[in-house]
């Protein structure tokens, strides 16, 4: 890749200044990939450009001001990025909301940001707006990718009807890079979401400095599969991949997204470590049913690869089994990673904390895999690891403009060009943020390595305080439980208690044989609280914690059958949980956990 491939946040100005720029530079390269009428089909960037002049000539009709703001909620597909073009380059602010999020917070979000224009997809949902449809009254046009039929609502307009067959792209008049563009939600997790406002400086300068530690070519293949709506998303796998002119295929939906993956065979991977720990226990499965040998040979395999990763980074000698890789590679690695395309040659993971077992695994498979950090109000990347200084358990340096530093209390503050310019309509939660100087407060725990390296150890808001004053970061030992197949989700609590429960969702198939082994029925409420259950499930997760400190010690574990899911609000749309609503939903059963104390 030369410099000349990318575009400058200076050459771009603007968001929809980068489009322009990428359709002048390469107008006939593939710029997307999508999958209708059964099959994939190829878009060009001037394709992209004569779809942003139709939804220019459509928008301009609805008599929206400049600074007006307008929602999307799309899944991943051209249009979203023809809508968030036409949008910008009328200077109107995009507010992207989750296909899967509950309709009261649509609403809610909707009615904060006073969106005028709600830009949907399907009839399913607008079934579900429709049960909410008392706290819409501001929106003036709610515009259906697909025809809906009998729907008397006076509001509502197809997109077939609203579009022009045809509009030439608009002159377009560059706004201040400062401009506000973008107004995206927060997750909600400890309360009610907040918009975070991001400029187009915000997002061009994030998109760029990325480049510089995740470096990407013009011929990579990147697949979409994260929703657009999430910030990580929308950074790295839209305009970063316009300022690099990228391709970009978007997945059908993630149950068919092992099989994508063989069809677009992507060179480079974004996603959240939800998406590699499914890969991991995909893999931990077929090896469950493979003969001994098979399992010691892959062990052996990452065992080799993760020398060899040490080695090649310059903190490991050279050991004479690393001669061994090439037939392992061949033999194990490779065959692997067909699973996966067969053509990765990095991946990226943020959004949440990796599990160093997964970066051992998947790099010692041969896939390197670079973990960042960021938040939503730093649009988002603040810190990541660099594929030639590459610290797995960390999440790498600040990236190009970012400062960081650690308070007294170890809280890490993040200040950069990447940062945030409020919260939107809510003076009093930026200033609890944000303070006078342009450093954010992350509300993370974090440690800074000699080597500028920073490790987060936990969030503040997630902090346990026993009653004997131990305080307890329940993150790690959540992820070290969740690697035994037979827990699906997991969560500790002890506020305020003499000692630490775990409250656990089993993996169904897991729990069958679990169950079946002990000699109890799996289908009985009493199976849950069975002595024997109890006693051996509690050995298993004293066997996760095992390099854990002392106090890490679990004594009581509430077990339950349904997951945690966005549909029954338990997670946020970033798959995020809802720590308060499960305290408060199992109140009973956590007090009688502590009643024999």
């Amino acid at each position: 890749m030369t410099d000349q491939d990318i575009i400058s946040p200076a050459q771009a100005q603007t968001l929809h200044g980068l489009f322009l720029e990428r359709v002048r530079r390469s107008p006939d390269k593939v710029a997307y990939r999508h999958f209708v009428h059964h099959a994939w089909h190829d878009i060009t960037w001037r394709e992209m450009s004569l779809e942003v002049g139709r939804w220019q000539a459509a928008l301009s009709q609805l008599g929206l001001q400049s600074g007006d703001r307008v929602a999307i909620m799309l899944r991943n597909c051209p249009q979203w990025i023809v809508f968030d073009q036409a949008a910008l380059s009328l200077g109107l602010v995009v507010v992207p909301l989750y296909t899967v999020d509950r309709p009261g917070n649509v609403a809610m979000m909707l009615q904060d940001s006073g969106a005028k224009v709600l830009l949907f997809e399907s009839a399913e949902q607008w079934q579900a707006l429709r049960t909410v449809s008392d706290q819409l009254n501001d929106i003036e046009c709610f515009i259906s990718l697909h025809a809906l039929h009998n729907h008397h609502e006076p509001r509502l307009q197809s997109a077939q009807a609203l579009l022009p067959v045809a509009a030439p792209l608009m002159p377009y008049t560059f706004c201040k890079t400062h401009t506000l563009a973008t107004i995206i939600y927060t997750s909600g997790t400890t309360g009610k979401p907040k918009g975070v406002m991001l400029s187009h400086a915000n997002l061009l300068a994030n998109a760029h400095a990325t480049l510089g530690v995740f470096p990407v070519r013009t011929d990579d293949v990147f697949l979409s599969f994260l929703p657009l709506s999430h910030a990580l998303e929308r950074t790295l796998g839209y305009y970063l991949t316009v300022m690099a002119g990228a391709e970009v295929a978007f997945a059908r939906s993630i149950p068919q997204l092992p099989e994508d993956l063989q069809t677009i065979r992507p060179t480079l991977l974004i996603s959240v470590p939800r998406v590699y720990e499914r890969i991991l226990t995909t893999i931990s499965h077929k090896l469950a049913a493979s003969s001994g040998v098979a399992r010691a040979l892959f062990q052996l395999t990452v065992a080799v690869g993760w020398a060899r990763f040490e080695y090649q980074q310059g903190r490991g000698a050279w050991q004479v089994r690393l001669a061994l890789w090439k037939i392992l590679d061949r033999l194990v690695a490779r065959k692997v990673l067909l699973r996966l395309g067969g053509r990765l040659r990095a991946a990226f993971s943020g959004g949440a904390a990796l599990s160093p077992d997964i970066s051992r695994v998947l790099i010692g498979l041969g896939l390197p895999i670079v973990q960042g950090y960021g938040l939503t109000e730093t649009s988002p990347v603040a810190t990541a690891n660099r594929l030639d200084n590459n610290i797995p358990n960390s999440v790498g340096k600040p990236i190009q403009d970012v400062q960081v530093r650690l308070d007294q209390q170890s809280v890490l503050w993040v200040k950069g060009v990447n940062v945030m310019q409020g919260y939107w309509q809510n003076p009093e939660a930026t200033r609890a943020v944000l303070d006078a100087d342009g450093w954010l407060n992350t509300g993370d725990i974090a440690s800074i390595h000699h080597t500028g390296h920073i490790q987060i150890t936990g969030r503040v808001k997630e902090i346990i305080v026993m009653s004997n004053g131990e305080k307890i970061s329940p993150c790690d030992m959540e992820m070290a439980i969740s690697q035994d197949p037979l827990f699906e989700q997991v969560m500790i609590y002890g506020e305020g208690q003499p000692y630490l429960i775990a409250i656990v969702v089993l993996n169904l198939n897991a729990w069958l044989d679990f169950a079946h082994e002990i000699g109890v029925r799996p289908d009985m409420v009493e199976a849950f609280t069975d002595s024997r259950v109890q006693g051996k499930i509690l050995k298993r997760i004293s066997l996760s914690l095992n390099n854990f400190p002392s106090y890490a010690y679990i004594r009581r574990v509430l077990l339950l059958q349904e997951s945690w899911s966005v549909e029954n609000g338990f997670l946020t749309p970033t798959l995020k949980l809802k720590r308060d609503l499960v305290i408060q939903h199992y109140a009973v059963q956590i007090q009688k956990l502590y009643e024999r104390h």
